[in-house]
């Protein structure tokens, strides 16, 4: 199914979750915010939250440095 990561199109199986598809993209949940369809999406929820199609998810990531 396709879904809008961070304003790209990607095709995503249908039966994942967030975490799922933070999973793919390497990303521990720890060190990121979610948002789906303009909604932060808790960091406990991110395995129960599936993902639909024409969902749109932005995924911000913490960078460290000085």
């Amino acid at each position: 199914m396709e879904i809008h990561l961070n304003g790209e199109s990607r095709i995503v199986a249908a039966s994942w979750t967030i975490a799922d598809l933070l999973n793919e993209l390497k990303i521990e949940n720890r060190y990121c915010a979610v948002e789906r369809n303009g909604d932060v999406v808790p960091r406990e929820e991110h395995s129960d939250c599936r993902l639909k199609p024409g969902d749109s998810i932005e995924v911000v990531t913490l960078v460290g440095g000085g």
